[in-house]
């Protein structure tokens, strides 16, 4: 399997398209080919490419920084003398200072697959700048780790925000260069763009399921150690807005919840007496930990780590959004008075308490804590959104199943 990237650096005819032109990339540390050369690097090291500039995405060009709304400032590079513009510093969208250093933008950002995973709206702020200033946009095409399915609630008109781009469900099941064809058509922006598609990814192929077999993994985000946490994200990326830990602090972040005041056997047991059918696809194990830094440092935490890994992993009855849900409301139902949801700022959203953020809307939140909610209310509301997306983006897939 090639990236676009590979496919870029060994292919002169499509290297061709940019002779002549100033080159820019965006990129973060998981922006490497396949011999975990990082891009700049490797674009730098072609005699038949000028790269002039370069971008980095929340959590920096270098992915040193650890949590929401820790910023970013512009700098040089220091071995090229080429700007680093900072996409997650005093601004979110480039400027149009930065946007006069290239001709070209070449996207290179290793994504999760999930609608709250910020370099998806770095995305289309890039595709709608390079639109507004006549650049072209070319996306160096990588795996979607998550693979195909779709899953959880599209946000709602006037939820959008930093971490909710579109009407997308928070498992979109796309890849960047197939959701940049989605933003064009969507957004009706009029700009040239060209994806260097991968060669042989292969989203249906087991046991890899996304992640091809023969690739390393590199975090593209601090709290992205592997391909376990890439699965269980579009579930466990809900924590952020709770008064849970999502792990932050630990070796396992994103894969786990737990804190101080929980019963974790409890809550298992209630989950199973809910809705079994959510909790399949992967293996359930209480567990304690202490975190580091972040909510409940140094405390001793009772929690709930999510395998979706080994033997018992399956890909498609693997429903990571509908498994953090219920395990929400089994907290709710054995604890009413709970303080469930975490009440701060989130990714520049003042006015919002963090969960309804995260997920669009309202519809989540006000199910957890409605006592007389049954699974079947989330559900029905669910598959009607899952069904349409499905539908709506069978023209802007480039690989098939």
């Amino acid at each position: 399997m090639k990236n676009g990237i590979d496919r870029l650096l060994r292919d002169k005819d499509i290297r061709k398209k940019l002779h002549g032109k100033r080159v820019a990339l965006v990129a973060h540390p998981a922006s490497v080919t396949d011999d975990l050369t990082h891009s700049i690097d490797a674009l730098v090291a072609c005699d038949d490419i000028e790269l002039t500039a370069a971008f980095g995405p929340q959590h920096g060009l270098k992915g040193d920084k650890q949590d929401n709304m820790v910023e970013t400032p512009d700098e040089i590079d220091p071995e090229y003398n080429i700007p680093i513009f900072s996409l997650y510093g005093e601004v979110r969208r480039p400027t149009a200072e930065s946007m006069e250093t290239f001709d070209v933008i070449l996207f290179d950002l290793q994504d999760l697959g999930c609608r709250i995973y910020t370099y998806l709206t770095t995305l289309r702020y890039m595709l709608e700048a390079c639109a507004e200033h006549g650049k072209e946009f070319w996306v160096l095409d990588r795996p979607n780790p998550a693979g195909r399915p779709i899953e959880g609630l599209s946000l709602r008109p006037g939820w959008e925000s930093f971490v909710g781009a579109a009407a997308l469900p928070m498992r979109h099941g796309l890849t960047m260069g197939e959701m940049a064809r989605y933003f064009v058509k969507e957004c009706q922006l009029d700009v040239d763009l060209e994806i260097v598609a991968m060669d042989g990814w292969r989203p249906d192929l087991a046991p890899e399921f996304g992640w091809p077999a023969d690739r390393i993994w590199i975090n593209p985000s601090p709290n992205a150690p592997n391909v376990m946490m890439a699965r269980a994200y579009a579930g466990t990326v809900m924590l952020e807005g709770t008064m849970l830990s999502e792990g932050r602090g630990t070796t396992r972040p994103l894969e786990l919840f737990g804190a101080p005041d929980i019963n974790t056997q409890a809550i298992l047991n209630k989950m199973e007496q809910l809705a079994p059918d959510w909790m399949k696809g992967c293996t359930l194990r209480p567990c304690s930990f202490e975190p580091t830094f972040h909510k409940h440092v140094g405390q001793l935490c009772h929690g709930i780590q999510f395998h979706a890994e080994g033997p018992d992993y399956d890909h498609h009855a693997f429903r990571p959004w509908r498994l953090q849900s219920l395990a929400f409301k089994a907290i709710r139902l054995l604890q009413p008075d709970y303080p469930l949801w975490r009440d701060f700022p989130y990714e520049y959203e003042y006015d919002k308490l963090a969960i309804d953020v995260i997920n669009g809307s309202t519809l989540l939140r006000e199910w957890v804590d409605d006592a007389g909610a049954e699974l079947g209310d989330l559900e029905a509301l669910t598959v009607v959104d899952e069904i349409a997306w499905r539908e709506q983006i069978r023209d802007f897939v480039i690989y098939p199943e």
